[in-house]
């Protein structure tokens, strides 16, 4: 319902390495005002309706689990008397937040009457209450997750959260960023206990991961002050921002010390401590790769697939029509082998595609900037065309980046970061250019499209921007609904008369057949007991990706259990409700205000998604 809903309802601690993210406050000394509300106890609950008491509780209690996460303020732009703080990992505070989450809803159930609520305070209800339930189910898998892995860990969550979310606008600023490096030694020290906890309960991620950790943690501490050399990219990253700033050299050259001083005392040595665990756990571990080797692990990958979905399909349903679509998206992409006259077989047509220059940039810094202005072109062009098929539209902007050097070793393809509330900061689609090969050509506009417009950007803004509906409800998300709308958003353009190029529409069938493949693999690997390379061998075989696409994939897939197979379920019912809505409305049916239907409640679980969706249809049958 908060806090811990919130995060945990959003692709794990990706939030703060940088992905999406939740959460905010309203009594503190704040530089945004789109956040504040009025504080309950000044309402006269004499004119309060039953809806108004219920959206004012809610903001309330989304202040107060704000108010215990100082990273989810930096997240948001706030910037207060936390603004040099790290949040607290420990244990204790993990039940805390789960135990003050289970009295919230029971003081909900108990304080609100849901008949008295208007249509959109039920809504809010309803959704507060799965959330609760989420929270309740899962607690007992709560420190299931691997906190140090490739993908999203706690070592380079740090130096990306201090670069993308801690803004550096003033001296006090940037005494702050100097407090949380001073801080870095507690708060990672405490996430390598935690996993250290963990490992000895046999939770624990496969050997390759440790490798994986060990290279990237000693990225991080390559460069000065840490050694001889150009800076790190954290020490960049503080004098560029500080050079920014209105203060004289004397004093800006004082706060580059003491940053550097406190890398040495807090950074490094937190750093050295968690390579040290690692080592120490890569020589005991596994190479079992599935959720199926931790304690009650098949409980626990059908939690995470209850989590991921919002539905009840059971990993024999989702491995089943994984087979199924990919067995579909074959089938149209010979259809494309015909257009295009290639004379082989699919296979053949793979290893074309894979292989061939003419649908690569090269593999330098030309390259890569060429790459970045066309998808910027791409985007720019879809969004002077969204008037014919949207109502609501964001008003915060977006730009394009490539990932960072010290993580796009590791990093996904590509992935988005929501913009600041306050307008301080856009939304961004990273493109990992890490290795061009993995980023062909024919597969820039639905990359662009799922990352940016009309997918990832536009859900995620278009929900941060609803009026007269609770926080929780702006920043919250469910992977089935924001993931299932990215795989839809490349899919509509196809409708608009793009993709008019049949390689570039065969790029958009490698997207969709990648995401059927997810079905395939990520049960394999948890329910089925495949190996990681047996499920490499089946990304390989089966899509035109290329092997090293193929394995960072799956490894992602190893460290993530359940959250690949949201994307394809996710864009199938929302592809499904529209057909459904389309045969019962006849020529009543309207796709923007379908779109609009999907869009302007904020993220929902697939199943009240089709109870919105069913009321609208109601309503337009009834005139």
């Amino acid at each position: 319902m908060y806090l811990r809903s919130l995060a945990a309802s959003t692709a794990l601690g990706a939030l703060l390495a940088a992905c999406n993210a939740p959460s905010e406050s309203g009594n503190s000394q704040i530089e945004t005002t789109s956040i504040k509300s009025q504080p309950i106890e000044n309402i006269d609950n004499s004119e309060q309706t039953e809806s108004m008491r219920l959206n004012a509780w809610f903001q309330v209690k989304f202040e107060e689990s704000l108010a215990r996460s100082p990273m989810f303020k930096a997240f948001l732009g706030i910037k207060d008397d936390d603004y040099g703080k790290w949040d607290d990992p420990s244990p204790e505070r993990a039940l805390e937040d789960h135990e003050i989450e289970l009295a919230n809803l029971a003081h909900m159930r108990a304080e609100f009457d849901y008949d008295k609520l208007d249509n959109n305070a039920r809504l809010s209800w309803r959704l507060a209450e799965y959330n609760g339930k989420r929270e309740e189910a899962s607690w007992r898998f709560h420190d299931y997750g691997y906190i140090f892995n490739q993908m999203f860990g706690t070592h380079s969550s740090i130096p990306a959260f201090l670069i993308n979310q801690h803004q550096i606008k003033s001296q006090d600023h940037a005494e702050a960023y100097i407090n949380r490096l001073s801080g870095v030694r507690d708060y990672l020290g405490g996430q390598v206990q935690n996993a250290a906890n963990r490992f000895e309960k046999g939770i624990n991620p496969p050997k390759f991961v440790y490798t994986r950790v060990l290279d990237a943690s000693r990225n991080i501490l390559k460069g000065a002050p840490f050694e001889d050399g150009s800076d790190s990219a954290i020490l960049a990253d503080f004098k560029g921002k500080v050079d920014k700033l209105e203060l004289t050299l004397e004093d800006k050259a004082d706060l580059i010390t003491r940053a550097e001083t406190a890398m040495l005392a807090s950074v490094a040595p937190a750093y050295a401590e968690l390579i040290g665990e690692m080592q120490r756990q890569r020589d005991l571990a596994t190479e079992q790769d599935g959720a199926w080797k931790l304690p009650d692990g098949q409980a626990y990958y059908t939690d995470r697939l209850a989590a991921m979905t919002t539905t009840d399909m059971s990993a024999k349903d989702i491995h089943d029509l994984g087979l199924s679509e990919v067995a579909r998206i074959h089938d149209e992409m010979r259809e494309i082998m015909k257009t295009v006259s290639f004379d082989g077989d699919l296979q053949g047509f793979f290893t074309f595609m894979r292989d061939d220059p003419q649908f690569y940039y090269p593999d330098d810094d030309e390259g890569r900037a060429a790459y970045l202005k066309e998808a910027v072109n791409i985007i720019d062009t879809m969004r002077a065309r969204l008037d014919e098929i949207f109502i609501s539209k964001p008003e915060a902007e977006i730009i394009v980046k490539a990932v960072e050097p010290f993580r796009e070793a590791t990093a996904g393809k590509a992935f988005y970061q929501r913009p600041a509330l306050d307008g301080s900061r856009p939304g961004t689609y990273y493109a990992n250019l890490y290795r061009m090969e993995s980023m062909p050509t024919y597969q820039m506009e639905a990359l662009a499209y799922h990352e940016g417009i009309p997918g990832h950007h536009m859900q995620g803004s278009v929900a941060q921007e609803l009026e007269n509906v609770p926080m929780f409800r702006k920043m919250g998300g469910y992977t089935a609904y924001s993931e299932g709308w990215g795989l839809y958003s490349e899919f509509v353009p196809k409708e608009m008369g793009f993709y008019a190029d049949p390689y570039s529409d065969f790029g958009r069938l490698a997207m969709e057949l990648w995401r059927a493949a997810r079905l395939v693999v990520d049960t394999g690997l948890h329910d089925k007991h495949w190996t990681r390379q047996q499920a490499i061998d089946y990304l390989s075989e089966n899509t035109p990706n290329s092997l090293s696409d193929a394995t960072n994939a799956i490894e992602r897939y190893i460290v993530m259990p359940g959250q690949a197979t949201a994307y394809k379920i996710g864009m199938l019912e929302i592809i499904r409700l529209r057909e459904n809505a389309k045969s019962e409305l006849g020529n009543k049916f309207d796709l923007r205000e379908y779109h609009d239907v999907v869009l302007a409640n904020g993220a929902v679980p697939l199943s009240v998604l089709g109870d919105l969706v069913n009321d609208w249809i109601a309503s337009k049958t009834e005139g």
